[in-house]
This record gives C-alpha cells, sequence and structure tokens, in this order.
C-alpha cells in the first residue's frame, strides 16, 4: 500500500558500502544527488545540506529554472537528453509532467533490501508512473517503472528509460561489441557532450551487445578509478544510453526497446519495465564484485558444486551412435566427468543444421530403442545426463513448420530473411507455445534428464506475431520467460544453460530462469581469455561454461596446448568439448589431473571474489579468485604473446589481505614451465613466504613462458589450514565449509 502522504525530507540508502541519496521531496519525480560510496551516517541536517549543495542552477542564455534530473528524465522539467518517457495517444500525450502523489518507504524486507516505491500521475496525459528503487545488500542499486494508462484510449508507448547519475568526474566510457566466436570485446570512448546510444535490435542482448555500460574516471582499470556501471536484465531488444548535456548533468539510462506499434496500452493496461542494474566501484573488480554478490544472492543461484560437463558436439557433431557415445561415456566418467550433455541430432530428422529443427520426438532412424540405452549407460556410471534443445527455432524443411506456416514469426505476406537455415517459432501464439511445452514437458517426464541445453541460433529480424499483423520480439520475450517458467515449476530439479549462437543471450532476465550461460562458440583459448574476461564484469565464475577443447581449435584452426585449454577453463563452470576417445593415454591423464584439481578447489574458485591484476605489459594476464576470507588463492599467469622484454615483467597478485602473510606456489597440474633452456626461477621451484601487501604492491617475477601458455599459481595464509585440515575440522563442527581454502 502507498501512503497517502509524500515525502518531505530526503532519503538516504545505505547497504553494501553504497549510499543512495534521493530526493523525494516536492511534487516532481525523485532525483537520485548521489549514487556511489558510502556515506556513512546522515542526519537530517547534514543530509539536506548534501541535496541542497548539490541542486543546479539557472545559467545565462537557458532556462529562468533549475533543471532536476529525475530518475525518469522529463523533457517538461527541462530535461534535453534522451527522455524517460516516451509515447503518445493519437499525437497528444507525447510530453508528461508526472507529480508524486504517494510514497512506501523506505524499508528493509526480510530479505535486507531497502526499498522506496514512489507513485505519479500526470492526469492531462492519462498516465499513472509507480517509480520502484531497491539498494540490495550487495551493494548493488536496481530501478524500474511501472506505466499505467489512466484514460479512456489507447497510449502507444515508445520507450521507457530509468536513469542513474554519474558525477563530472566520469569522463571515459567502457562497453562491449563483437559477433559470433568473438563476443564481448571491449571499446572505450570519452564520455562527451551527447548521447552515446547502444541498441540490440535483434530479439536478444546479441553477440555486440554492451553486457555493462560503464562511466569512469579516465584511464580506469581493473584495480583503479572510480567507475558506474549499468545493465538492462531484459532478454529482447534493449537500449543503454551514456548521456552528457551541455548543461553538465550526466546519466547513464537503459531500459526495452520497443518496435513500432509493439507497447499499446489499452485503457487501465500496465507496462513494467525491466530492471535497471548499476554498480560502482574503485576498478572494475569492484565494480564487478558487487554484480556478483548481487547474483550469488538471489534465492534460485544453484548451490550445489557446478558438475564437471562433457558436452558431445564437438566430439560427434550430427553422428549419433549408441556405441560410439557409450565408448564417450566410459572415458568420461573415467577422466571425472559428472554430466553427460547429448547435444544436436538427437531428433526427428535432424541429421545436419538444414531440417528437422522444432521436431522433438527422438529419431527412430539414430535411436531405434530411444534414448534410454545411453541415459540407463550415462546414469549407470554416476554421471547426470543432459540434453540439447531449440525450443524457440524451426527449420522450414521440419514436419512442424509444414503442418503450421502460420505459426512462424513473421510479418503478414513474407518471411524474414533466412539465417542458418532458420526460422523463428511465434511462443506468442497460444497454439504454438502449448505445442512446446507439451513436446518439452514430456521429454523430461519421460527420461531422467537433469539439464537442458537451451539454444537460440538466429537473430529475429522482421519479427512479427503474423496473426496480429504487429511486432513480436517483446511477446516473444515475455513468451519464453513464460515457458521457462512453467518447465521450472514442473520439474524444478532440471537445470537449463542459457545459450544463443553461443554467448549472444546473456542477462539478469534470463538467469532468474537458467543456471549457467554457454560464454562463446569458440573455445579456442586465445579467444576465450578475452570473452570470459568481460562476461565476468556481470557474471560470477560458476555461471559461465567454460570447457577444454581439442588440441586444435573448432572456430579458430589454432593448436594448442592442453594445459593453456585447461588453464584458461580452470576458473569457471569446469567443461569438456572433445572426442576424448581419440586423445592419448598421456592426454587423458592430463585431463584427468585438470579435473581432479578443479574439482578439489571449486568450492573456492566458486565461492570466492574475482581479481584481475592491472599489468604494465600487454602481453602477461593474471587474474584469479580470492577466498572471501582472503585465507586462500588460485591465480591464473598466461603469456598471450612475446613480451617486449625477456625475461618479462612482474606480476601483482592482488585482492591479498595486507597484512596477512602467505605462501605462494605453482599449483599442479598447472605448474609446467617449457623450454628456454634454463632452470625455473627459485620461487617456481621452491616456493615463496610474502605478505599480503609485498604480493600486491612488488608482486613477482612472471615465469618465462612460450606465447600461448598459462600456469596456476596457490596463495595460501601461512597460518590457513590445508584443504584436508579444514575439511576434517568442517566435518567434527569446528570449522565453517564457507570461504574455501585451497
Amino acid at each position: 500500500m502507498f501512503a497517502p502522504s509524500r515525502l518531505t525530507a530526503p532519503v538516504h540508502l545505505r547497504s553494501g558500502g553504497t549510499s543512495v541519496v534521493v530526493d523525494a521531496s516536492g511534487d516532481a519525480l525523485p532525483r537520485i544527488v548521489h549514487w556511489g560510496p558510502d556515506l556513512g551516517p546522515l542526519d537530517d541536517e547534514t543530509l539536506a545540506s548534501v541535496v541542497d549543495a548539490h541542486r543546479s542552477i539557472p545559467v545565462s542564455g537557458g532556462l529562468d529554472v533549475a533543471v532536476p534530473v529525475a530518475l525518469l528524465p522529463e523533457a517538461s522539467a527541462g530535461w534535453t537528453g534522451q527522455p524517460g518517457l516516451a509515447g503518445h495517444r493519437d499525437g497528444s500525450g507525447f510530453s508528461t509532467r508526472l507529480q508524486v502523489t504517494g510514497t512506501d518507504g523506505p524499508h528493509r524486507g526480510d530479505d535486507d533490501v531497502l526499498r522506496l516505491d514512489v507513485r505519479s500521475v500526470d492526469p492531462v496525459a492519462g498516465l499513472a508512473v509507480d517509480l520502484a528503487v531497491e539498494l540490495h545488500p550487495s551493494g548493488v542499486v536496481r530501478v524500474r517503472a511501472a506505466v499505467r494508462n489512466t484514460g479512456s484510449t489507447p497510449f502507444d508507448l515508445h520507450g521507457v528509460l530509468p536513469a542513474l547519475p554519474v558525477p563530472d568526474v566520469a569522463t571515459e566510457l567502457l562497453g562491449t561489441t563483437g559477433r559470433h566466436l568473438r563476443e564481448r570485446s571491449p571499446q572505450r570512448l570519452p564520455f562527451v557532450v551527447g548521447s552515446h546510444v547502444r541498441e540490440s535490435r535483434t530479439g536478444r542482448p546479441g553477440a555486440d551487445a554492451s553486457l555493462v555500460l560503464v562511466a569512469g574516471e579516465q584511464g580506469f582499470g581493473s584495480r583503479h578509478g572510480d567507475v558506474w556501471g549499468v545493465h538492462v536484465g531484459w532478454s529482447g531488444n534493449h537500449r543503454l544510453v551514456a548521456d552528457r548535456t551541455p548543461r553538465g548533468d550526466a546519466v547513464l539510462a537503459g531500459g526495452e526497446l520497443l518496435l513500432p506499434g509493439e507497447v499499446v496500452l489499452d485503457p487501465g493496461a500496465q507496462y513494467d519495465s525491466p530492471w535497471l542494474y548499476g554498480s560502482h566501484g574503485t576498478g572494475l573488480d569492484a565494480l564487478a564484485s558487487r554484480f556478483h554478490d548481487y547474483v550469488r544472492a538471489r534465492p534460485q543461484h544453484p548451490r550445489t558444486p557446478r558438475p564437471v560437463t562433457l558436452n558431445t558436439w564437438e566430439a560427434v557433431y550430427f553422428d549419433h551412435d549408441l556405441g560410439r557415445l557409450s565408448a564417450l561415456a566410459d572415458v568420461a566418467a573415467d577422466l571425472g566427468v559428472e554430466r553427460f550433455v547429448l547435444d544436436d541430432g538427437w531428433f526427428g530428422s535432424r541429421r545436419d543444421d538444414t531440417r528437422g529443427l522444432g521436431d522433438w520426438e527422438v529419431s527412430d532412424a539414430v535411436w531405434p530403442d530411444g534414448l534410454e540405452p545411453l541415459i540407463t549407460k550415462v546414469t549407470g556410471l554416476g554421471m547426470q545426463f543432459g540434453l540439447w534443445v531449440e525450443p524457440e527455432m524451426v527449420n522450414p524443411d521440419s514436419d512442424l513448420a509444414r503442418a503450421h506456416p502460420d505459426w512462424l514469426l513473421a510479418v503478414p505476406g513474407r518471411m524474414p530473411v533466412p539465417a542458418r537455415n532458420q526460422q523463428v517459432l511465434d511462443l506468442g501464439r497460444p497454439e504454438a507455445f502449448a505445442h512446446i511445452l507439451r513436446r518439452l514437458d514430456a521429454l523430461l517426464t519421460d527420461h531422467d534428464i537433469a539439464y537442458l541445453k537451451w539454444d537460440h541460433n538466429r537473430e529475429l529480424t522482421d519479427a512479427g506475431h503474423g496473426h496480429l499483423g504487429v511486432a513480436g520480439v517483446h511477446g516473444q520475450t515475455l513468451a519464453v520467460y513464460r515457458l521457462l517458467d512453467e518447465l521450472r515449476s514442473r520439474h524444478p530439479g532440471v537445470e537449463i544453460e542459457s545459450c544463443a549462437s553461443g554467448g549472444a543471450r546473456v542477462d539478469l532476465g534470463i538467469l532468474e530462469r537458467t543456471d549457467r550461460v554457454w560464454v562463446s562458440d569458440t573455445i579456442d583459448p586465445v579467444e576465450r581469455e578475452q570473452i570470459q574476461r568481460w562476461t565476468g564484469l556481470l557474471l560470477p565464475p560458476e555461471l559461465m561454461g567454460q570447457h577444454v577443447g581439442g588440441p586444435v581449435s573448432h572456430t579458430t584452426g589454432r593448436r594448442h596446448e592442453l594445459s593453456f585449454r585447461a588453464a584458461t577453463a580452470f576458473l569457471g563452470h569446469f567443461g569438456v568439448e572433445w572426442d576424448v576417445t581419440q586423445a592419448s593415454d598421456d592426454e587423458r591423464a592430463e585431463l584427468a589431473a585438470w579435473i581432479a584439481a578443479h574439482r578439489a578447489h571449486r568450492d573456492l574458485l566458486h565461492t570466492g571474489t574475482r581479481v584481475h591484476a592491472d599489468l604494465a605489459d600487454p602481453a602477461l594476464r593474471a587474474h584469479g579468485v580470492v577466498a572471501q576470507d582472503r585465507s586462500a588463492a588460485i591465480f591464473v599467469v598466461t603469456q598471450l604473446t612475446t613480451s617486449v622484454t625477456s625475461p618479462p615483467g612482474s606480476i601483482r597478485l592482488p585482492g591479498l589481505d595486507p597484512d596477512a602473510r602467505y605462501d605462494v606456489r605453482p599449483l599442479p597440474p598447472g605448474d609446467t614451465i617449457e623450454g628456454h633452456g634454463r632452470g625455473p626461477l627459485t620461487w617456481w621451484d621452491e616456493g615463496v613466504r610474502l605478505s599480503g601487501r609485498a604480493l600486491q604492491q612488488i608482486g613477482l617475477r612472471a615465469p618465462a613462458l612460450f606465447p600461448e601458455r598459462s600456469v596456476l599459481v596457490q596463495v595460501r595464509r601461512a597460518d590457513a589450514p590445508t584443504a584436508p585440515e579444514q575439511r576434517a575440522a568442517a566435518a567434527d563442527g569446528s570449522l565453517p565449509t564457507s570461504g574455501g581454502t585451497a
């Protein structure tokens, strides 16, 4: 219930090292005066002074009144950047002047989340808008708007873009772009006056999406410079905006990108915008850590150890054969694999990627006795069984498309341009939705399936609800959410991976309903170094599928040593994408050692804090995971190319307790240094004991590696128990199991 009265004083929300000061007094929409580092406790007088000290003032040649920057910026208040609310009612109501009518909060819920809700109306435009502001224990702030049509005629909504302010020290922007097989390539540019707009019009966030749009101090890095970043938790078309006006006001804004006519609110109807998430910190690692803490605190976040997964795609492709796959399962189990996933090709006429998609019946030709013999084999070896599906797509050459051509997502009278031999199934059509739900429900009911790899292999172009003649991305996205929600309700034990031509659908909307993402279709470790690093700006490592491919990369043709391939995958949700039946005995033994090491340390890897060293040498990388209590850490040190100097420079190990002393040594099996015609470094051979301050400020001489090689470094506080000691203490109740030691 909303209180009938309005706030008369500013509000100070504090949590997770973050302060959000909201001025919700008066009739105008609330504005955020400060979003950033914790200001400490502020009494009412000081809080009022903070607000007064940051009020805008009129200037020569401008408006005669101050221009506040609201959570939903309005042109009627003088805002000249991207509007927070856009639309019209048959040409009228194009400009709103919303007035606050009531508030609820701020209050702290049972989940320790601070919430403030503000209700506003514009009787002339015939609209009501409810704004929600939340500050989570992680320090992540999120905002959304609910727009309701209170008029007597339809309102054509064009967009809703909540905005979070950033200070004038934020003079540089960082976002990501990319393509299939090279997702999330970073790009930096000055944050100058004007609008920097990043949009996705592909029906999903896209391989070129800016996962997080960051504004920060000039030259910010992983460990230095104040930064602020936003993410839109939506799995369809979206828009991110960095706006700086000539008055000097700057905001980061985001929301759903609505196609023309896609959301028309009938009288009484309501549109809820996606959540806009914001995080800040000194350095990108701090910003990412707040996002990670938020994600890990969700009730649905995976709590069990992430099973080492073998996916069959790059092992067999479409060549499904019970004997071959059974042999693969035998080897996988011997290696220590815990989940075996059968990829594309098990259904209908699907012998290649041109036909059969949409016919979700087990192929009699390939599997005359059904999937049960393989499932029995896999589960009998102690592994979970998983299955690949792509429920949102169809091949035109399929029984489903031939029987129901009107079920395709298309503009009346034409088909969208073909992509990957596929068209999109219109799940906004009730009959199509019911059909797919029925088939997937039957698969999960009739088989012992613990995991679905849920793919989405083509962009949504020219996407219309053909039976309605209107744009269809918004409705399709909501239908996919409903489908996933219903399946999860019926089969709560089944885990689901979000895959979309690799990493083209990575967002907090889809992750409300899935348990990990497939980061990219390329497993080339050189490409993955960058792709995984920037995906980690939003997601913790346990949600990122990171697999060991074969000796020669399927997507680039490059050849790499097993140690480099395995080290690149080591910190994430570890897996294998390789026909290991063709591996040599030595390769199998080495891979088994990597799997055993990952399983031994994943409690630390999947609960700790991700850190990245800012190194002077661009050929070197050093990143890792530090336990929450800073008792231990594991780092991956990578030589991507040759360095200008030889031997290479130093590596600093960030995130440790500066006052603690740590033992540092290589971690098998990632402890091999090849070639160079000379012995190992002293610290590499014997280990070294240094303070956390020395490791962070002075560091260690990097080992001399060939290009495209990685090694593992283990750091353990000198007084910390070893892993066996910790497990024994946990068993007798004297030590908690959280925090993890290596």
